[in-house]
């Protein structure tokens, strides 16, 4: 028993570290996860053997394949093709826009990944806002919004669904079927529609983007390139030393040296004789340029250099992405103008619009921004997938001619997990084998196209909630949330674990909160004597519920940059949706899987 006590207490401080270590962001999610769940293991308190067979859950592998199966489907062009129709029908006013939005992101994310949906729609939004003079503040968050609510339309719409789904199962009971949520999902459509289209509307904000902070400039700026010249005074001078330092309207973009660029910074670079300038000004800076002493806007015929052009300057949008390897480091240490050639205009960070004393802040994920430079070193940089495009599509060659066999491994594989709910892990895998063969996507592209940080924090969470079922701490939790509770029957119970679920899934990952809770409700309908699929269903829910944060779901987080959102704004506009939803998932999850339903006797 002292054993056990043991186990006990050190798992209930490990996962308190781990809720603390999320909200913190002391370190990636996937880490703590993991991490987490090695030490449990290491220390003893799961038996390795028995640890390691989470690996064969079947909900990390579901998630993965839908990962690729909607990697499948923008490859093929089906999503843009939707995107390109909500183009063609939203018009130039706002409820119309907003309506068509919603409808048309919510229907797409009910049966593909919610996160590809939204990068599709961001620069299409932001797009058709600059073209009809529309504020993006008003339809970014309507964006998010959509997506999550439309995800729970379907077992398959959100990895959060398939979590709690798959934990269900492993606990004995019948599994869920690919529409059994559905009812409710449709509910959840139908109340965020007519709530963003009414009260909504007046609590979203008006809120400046990145790229109208220099609207009001006057004039266009342009790319030139000058030449330092034999003899020059520019010659052996640091640039801070120079009379181009002081010209306040040209700016240094990059230094080119015998074919290669320059990666010193900029204020330690000392000049060489053939130094070619990459130079941003405007119209009338070229004249200044040109009456520089030494630097030459044509070249000298004894330098061998062609005559080059002056272009215009393209002005784009980015949000960093999850998977940036910029993550973690600043501007400055980047030496991001000479190494990628673009320059940093503006930073776009929690609330605010940032024009200056930014290049030492560390690029965090959902960062906005703001990057002038030439047309081909800006398509270099989006390539990298660094960095989300906000200001266009991305312009990749699509594989229309593979558009109805992606479609129809999606159809197969909702049909037949519709018709046998068990065999939607193989049919998955299935699914996305025939889209590999068939070529609708690469076996490369497939691979990128799983988030692998979601993949294996959903693989240490699980760890973790089994240390919870393995040290009895579920029961345990669910016993004393009984002893408090339920008293007040089991509606009540299931109230407090929807509003449970949903604080918590604002301040940590959707996923994490699914596979914690999910054993716990559980417990608790075991406590109570009554069937658990009502509260496993209100876990699953709630934990998409996430509406009053930016940092509480990906989409969130994308849209906060893009949308020049305040943190305040989320909370503003998605906190009286998030208590509707409460009050109508309180309501109608009881009527649709009554607490007396036909019990499964869970394993174990």
């Amino acid at each position: 028993m002292e054993i056990e006590l043991w186990k006990q207490i050190v798992t209930g401080v490990v996962v308190v570290a781990v809720f603390v270590a999320f909200v913190k962001e002391w370190f990636p999610p996937d880490l703590v996860a993991m991490g987490a769940f090695v030490f449990l293991v290491l220390i003893g308190v799961m038996d390795s053997d028995h640890a390691l067979s989470i690996f064969g859950s079947s909900a990390p592998i579901t998630v993965a394949a839908m990962f690729i199966l909607s990697a499948a489907l923008e490859r093929t062009g089906l999503i843009e093709a939707l995107a390109g129709l909500f183009e063609k029908v939203a018009g130039a006013g706002e409820f119309r826009v907003l309506l068509v939005l919603a409808v048309l992101v919510a229907f797409l994310s009910a049966f593909v990944n919610n996160t590809p949906v939204v990068v599709v729609f961001l620069p299409l939004v932001l797009r058709h806002c600059r073209k009809f003079d529309l504020k993006a503040s008003r339809l970014l968050i309507p964006l998010s919004y959509a997506a999550i609510v439309g995800g729970t339309c379907t077992i398959i719409g959100t990895s959060t669904n398939l979590i709690a789904s798959g934990i269900a199962a492993d606990a004995g009971m019948r599994p869920f079927g690919m529409f059994e949520i559905s009812g409710l999902g449709l509910i959840f459509v139908v109340v965020t529609l007519v709530y963003l289209l009414t009260v909504g509307r007046k609590l979203l904000p008006d809120r400046i983007t990145l790229s109208t902070l220099f609207e009001s400039e006057e004039g266009r700026e342009f790319l030139t390139q000058a030449y330092v010249s034999e003899s020059s005074p520019l010659v052996d001078h640091r640039f801070t030393e120079t009379a181009l330092a002081k010209m306040r309207n040209i700016r240094v973009i990059e230094v080119v040296r015998t074919g290669n660029r320059v990666t010193t910074p900029l204020d330690e670079m000392v000049f060489e004789e053939g130094d070619q300038l990459l130079l941003k000004t405007r119209a009338s800076g070229v004249m200044e340029i040109s009456a520089t002493q030494g630097l030459d806007l044509i070249p000298k015929s004894e330098l061998g250099l062609d005559y080059v052009k002056t272009e215009s300057a393209v002005l784009m949008e980015g949000i960093v992405g999850p998977e940036s390897r910029l993550v973690g480091k600043s501007l400055s240490e980047l030496n991001f103008r000479q190494r990628f050639g673009a320059l940093i205009l503006a930073v776009h960070r929690r609330g605010e619009n940032l024009k200056e004393r930014f290049q030492a802040v560390k690029l965090e994920f959902g960062d906005t921004l703001l990057m002038e430079g030439p047309v081909e070193r800006m398509k270099e940089l989006f390539a990298e997938k660094d960095f989300i495009n906000l200001s266009q599509p991305t312009e990749q060659p699509l594989r229309r001619s593979k558009a109805p066999i992606a479609l129809g491994a999606l159809m197969f594989f909702m049909i037949g997990g519709a018709l046998n709910p068990s065999l939607i892990p193989i049919l998955a895998m299935a699914a996305v084998l025939v889209t590999l063969v068939s070529r609708c996507i690469d076996p490369a592209e497939a691979y990128d196209a799983v988030e692998w940080k979601v993949i294996f924090m959903i693989f240490g969470m699980l760890g973790l909630g089994m240390a919870l079922k393995e040290t009895d701490l579920a029961r345990i939790f669910a016993y004393k949330a009984v002893d408090v509770f339920g008293d007040y029957g089991p509606h009540v119970m299931l109230v407090v674990m929807y509003l449970l679920s949903a604080v918590l899934t604002e301040m940590i990952s959707n996923n994490a909160v699914a596979a914690l809770l999910t054993p716990v409700s559980i417990g608790v309908a075991a406590q109570l004597g009554v069937d658990a699929r009502p509260f496993v269903v209100a876990v699953m829910f709630a934990s998409s519920a996430s509406f009053v944060t930016p940092i509480g779901y990906q989409t969130n987080t994308y849209v906060y940059g893009a949308g020049g959102y305040k943190f305040t704004d989320f909370t503003r506009a998605g906190l009286p949706l998030a208590i509707l939803l409460w009050v109508v998932a309180s309501w109608m999850i009881p009527k649709i899987w009554p607490f007396d339903g036909v019990s499964i006797p869970l394993a174990g």
